[in-house]
């Protein structure tokens, strides 16, 4: 696997994370996708500050 795909798929599983946790803290769509486009950056401050 090469770094650059290895990057990809970092990225994309943060946004997933991030998906997951907006959806099961708001239950709304909306802030589910803008919080996916932010991605790493809103998993850290869930885990940081919210919990």
């Amino acid at each position: 696997m090469s770094s650059k795909s290895s990057i990809g798929a970092g990225i994309g599983i943060g946004n997933i994370i991030a998906i997951v946790i907006s959806w099961t803290a708001n239950h709304s769509i909306i802030w589910a996708l803008i919080h996916g486009l932010l991605g790493w950056v809103y998993i850290v401050y869930y885990a940081l500050l919210v919990r």
